[in-house]
């Protein structure tokens, strides 16, 4: 078995503000580094940049080195200190940061080691690069083992991604409002869902089926790797969870909640669009009990189905929720899991889209769909209706 240091520092100008992070990994043998990793983190502090460092190291070891020891050098008494065991850990991002390291170093023969900041400057001038920059870089030496070809992918992919503003050159400069990353979660099957019956904010309130159980597992396993692998290792990691009140939203966000460690709460203005009469019915039963009402609703924005809500009412009301949402987790990652059109509304928001925007975008059970706000000062869409997690 090798020996394998990981030096980690991370940096905040302003703390919070601008933030960075470096990781070197070094063969402890021959003295060698094996690779440099520096990470723009964007607004954050100094313990949050620290964090995402060491599991920047440690996820490259997993990757490339699972079998070796592994000696993690860092600076920062308060990261030491906790993976040690010997703190505890109160501020809830830390927290979810220091499960995931934990996740990560699980596999590994590891030990921690505070040092002075004075032998730890490898890793701080690599933070300090990626705060220069504005932007990630990994470099490793020709002798180290490549990185596999997903993570390749992964790192060319957000090559052109800012952490902090808007990431097209064409979108408007002055952006003031704090960055909030929407995850979207559509809830997972009911009985209702399999058996393609609609199912809005009345009617029957079922739980989750069998198989739905199944897809909100496989969401939450998925949103576990958020900030640190996978396709969206470069967001920050959910800290806060928000659901619609009705039970297949509460069931689905409480599986995600009790994988990732958060608590669930709700609002009730992002509960699904409520279809009044048809609740319970196939598009087929309500064709044929309710066809003129059907024709006059089909593409309209004021036409409610008989004792529902019409499209202008829903937007007015799911819009409300979305700027509450921004407001109470500005600067924060928060999944919220609903319902189909309630997704589509906070995308047609982020998209500025017309009322085609409620029937366009396919959203499946327990879909992730990922947009980040400024505020109503901008919006970027990351990704919509993903569901590879689910195959």
């Amino acid at each position: 078995m090798a020996r394998l240091i990981i030096e980690a520092d991370g940096g905040s100008r302003g703390n919070p503000g601008p933030a960075g992070s470096g990781a070197v990994v070094i063969d402890g043998d021959s003295g060698e580094i094996l690779v440099e990793i520096a990470k723009f983190i964007g607004l954050a502090t100094n313990n949050v940049a620290e964090y995402i460092a060491l599991i920047s190291g440690l996820e490259w070891v997993v990757q490339n080195r699972p079998g070796d020891s592994v000696a993690v050098r860092m600076d920062s008494k308060l990261v030491i200190e906790q993976m040690c065991g010997n703190w505890k850990i109160k501020h809830p991002d830390m927290q979810q940061l220091a499960i995931r390291a934990n996740q990560l170093a699980s596999g590994l023969d590891v030990e921690y080691h505070w040092i002075p900041r004075e032998q730890n400057s490898r890793a701080d001038a690599l933070a300090n690069k990626a705060m220069d920059e504005s932007e990630d870089s990994i470099a490793e030496t020709p002798a180290a083992p490549a990185v596999p070809s997903a993570q390749k992918h992964q790192i060319s992919s957000v090559v052109e991604f800012n952490r902090s503003a808007p990431s097209s050159v064409r979108a408007p400069g002055g952006v003031t409002e704090p960055l909030t990353t929407v995850i979207l979660v559509r809830h997972g099957r009911t009985a209702l869902t399999e058996s393609k019956k609609i199912s809005g904010s009345g009617g029957e309130n079922p739980f989750l089926s069998e198989a739905g159980i199944e897809d909100a597992k496989a969401v939450a396993r998925e949103l576990a790797k958020v900030g640190t692998s996978g396709p969206w290792a470069h967001l920050q990691p959910p800290t806060a969870i928000v659901a619609s009140p009705i039970n297949r939203t509460v069931h689905t966000a409480t599986i995600i909640g009790q994988h990732l460690g958060l608590s669930v709460e709700t609002n009730d203005d992002i509960a699904e669009i409520a279809f009044g009469d048809w609740d319970g019915h196939t598009n087929d039963e309500v064709l044929a009990n309710w066809p003129d009402e059907f024709r006059r609703w089909q593409g309209s924005w004021d036409v409610a189905p008989p004792n529902g809500e019409s499209l202008e009412a829903f937007d007015i009301r799911v819009q409300r929720g979305r700027r509450d949402i921004l407001k109470k987790f500005a600067g924060k990652t928060v999944v919220v899991v609903s319902h189909v059109m309630p997704t589509r509304g906070f995308l047609r928001a982020a998209n500025e889209g017309g009322i085609s925007a409620y029937w366009r975008p396919q959203i499946s059970p327990c879909s992730i769909s990922i947009v980040r706000f400024w505020g109503d000062q901008a919006a970027e869409i990351v990704t919509m209706n993903s569901t590879s997690h689910l195959v």
